[in-house]
């Protein structure tokens, strides 16, 4: 009868690959990490879009704007749910919104996004220029 030598993996060979594998993982996880938060600002965005057309669609029929979600149908947070909604000053003539980041999203470097009648605010906030691309 034959000798068969028995095939296969040792246990010091099956652990160098479980530690490579974790040192590739604790790498990369960082990373993903950062895109993640970077692909959820878009929610920021549509939120603060959307409370832009809703005051404007107010103010065509009142004499200014309003300070109140609700007057305007919206909810104060956003669709996908990782930012708080706000309108923390409005007037006849302009009005400022704001997306604060909750949850998942409080590490984003961005922090909270501001809006006006004209757009993106980059004054007072973390949200600069860069937070805004796509």
């Amino acid at each position: 009868m034959k000798d068969r030598a028995q095939g296969g993996f040792t246990l010091i060979e099956l652990m160098i690959v479980v530690v490579v594998v974790a040192i590739l993982t604790t790498l990369a996880y960082p990373s993903y990490m950062d895109y993640v938060r970077k692909s959820r600002r878009s929610d920021a965005m549509n939120a603060l879009a959307s409370v832009r057309i809703e005051q404007e669609k107010w103010r065509a029929n009142n004499v200014s704007f309003t300070t109140n979600l609700s007057s305007l149908g919206l909810l104060s947070v956003s669709t996908e749910g990782y930012y708080t909604i706000a309108i923390p000053a409005a007037t006849a003539s302009s009005f400022a919104a704001t997306a604060t980041p909750q949850g998942a999203q409080v590490g984003d470097n961005c922090g909270t996004f501001a809006a006006d009648r004209n757009g993106p605010d980059y004054t007072g906030t973390n949200a600069d220029a860069d937070c805004w691309e796509r």
